[in-house]
């Protein structure tokens, strides 16, 4: 078996797989096409590393809220049809996995994946004294505003013991920063955590290259694969040209451009955005993580900043940054923590998060003998990284794997 791995995408999805690949003794080499390791779709996500909280956006009625939604000038979606057949190939495949009887498949294959995810980050951070991205375990309330929704939810958890239903005045308890707030409730989950993720991805390339095992090509766009009898031979990048024994494709939105005979891949993006709140008093900032269900928007406290992410832009491969939508989030977040910080301030960012129609990313073998895959991860892309490197580095092992991979092999 060849111990000499090809990664092709320096986000936090390959740079997991990577770091998974090393602890196991593989050689490595990881592609970036930007300068920069973790510098696109993994540079200021929502910070929330959400591992009970995975429920699959595609479900039972979504359509028709979406479509609502659209209707409404704050509306948490948004859709600009396009000329491009991968987008109405991708909105089939998304209406037709949005039945709550898949919604439930779906969403049990993405905890299996989590729960496996927080285990083998609390492994690293244990064993590795991986530190340094703000990791704390400060855990997360979805809260509702919509009474028909807080039922619905409520009698969800009715027995769970890892999550607890609490009334508007209970959030308020647990979270200060909530007393007075529109909310009527919330599904409280003690063991979820947050993190940096972009500080993450730099936490992870220091010990890789501090390994000695792992070689990084930066600002490289990998243009071609070559490919013969089932197996792919060598990448391309331009004139150059290096030769692969197993390849990992872990490069997000941009994966599909890479197009081999036979690999269909699901993928498109979906459009995020977010805002970096610098907080003038810590004391007025939540301290939990926040859900607000009802109008689609995150807070994690991460440091000393407030991270705040919303939106979900189905705009095909645009990153700009969108004024009417950052404007919109700013004025949002600001009737609901309004004595957390200037927002004017606040740093803003777009991110494209490669998600598939069911909301359950693409793990494992291909139809070539050497070829691995790791996407679609979405917007769970920081919560299912560790998991998913760690899967694909027992892939390549030919070891038998952590977790069952039905619901997630490719």
């Amino acid at each position: 078996m060849a111990k000499r791995v090809c990664i092709i995408g320096g986000g936090v999805i390959g740079l997991a797989t990577a770091y998974a690949l090393v602890r196991d003794g593989f050689e490595v080499t990881v592609i970036e096409a930007q300068p920069t390791l973790g510098s696109q779709t993994s540079f200021a996500n929502g910070g929330q590393l959400s591992y009970r909280y995975v429920a699959p956006l595609a479900d039972a009625g979504v359509p028709w809220q979406a479509m609502g939604w659209m209707l409404r000038g704050d509306s948490p979606l948004k859709l600009r049809p396009r000329m491009d057949p991968a987008q109405w190939r991708w909105l089939a495949s998304f209406m037709a996995a949005c039945r709550s009887s898949v919604n439930q498949r779906n969403g049990a294959h993405l905890l299996r994946l989590a729960l496996l995810s927080q285990t083998t980050l609390q492994q690293w951070r244990e064993e590795d004294h991986l530190e340094g991205f703000a990791w704390q375990r400060n855990g997360k309330l979805v809260a509702f505003r919509e009474p028909a929704n807080f039922d619905k939810a409520r009698k969800k958890v009715i027995h769970s013991s890892f999550q607890q239903a609490l009334s508007a005045s209970e959030c308020a308890s647990l979270e200060p920063g909530l007393q007075g707030s529109a909310f009527v409730g919330g599904i409280y989950t003690p063991s979820e955590e947050v993190g940096d993720c972009h500080s993450f991805c730099q936490q992870l390339a220091a010990r890789l290259e501090a390994s000695g095992r792992c070689t990084f090509m930066l600002g490289k766009t990998v243009t071609r694969l070559r490919h013969a009898n089932g197996v792919v031979q060598a990448v391309e990048m331009g004139n150059e040209v290096l030769a692969v024994d197993q390849l990992v494709l872990a490069a997000g939105h941009n994966s599909p451009a890479l197009r081999l005979p036979g690999l269909n891949l699901p993928l498109y993006p979906l459009k995020g955005y977010s805002l970096t709140l610098a907080l003038t008093d810590p004391q007025k900032a939540p301290h939990v993580s926040i859900t607000d269900y009802d109008r689609k928007i995150v807070y994690a406290r991460i440091g000393e900043q407030l991270r705040i992410a919303a939106m979900v832009d189905i705009v095909g491969f645009d990153p700009s940054l969108d004024p009417k939508r950052l404007a919109q989030m700013r004025q949002l977040a600001a009737s609901t923590f309004p004595e957390s910080g200037n927002y004017d301030d606040a740093i803003e960012w777009a991110g494209m998060r490669p998600a598939t129609p069911s909301g359950v990313p693409i793990l494992g073998a291909s139809g070539y003998r050497n070829l691995w895959l790791n996407l679609g991860h979405g917007a769970l892309g920081f919560t299912l990284a560790c998991g998913s490197g760690r899967l694909l580095s027992e892939l390549i092992a030919q070891r038998k794997t952590s977790i069952d991979m039905q619901g997630l092999a490719a």
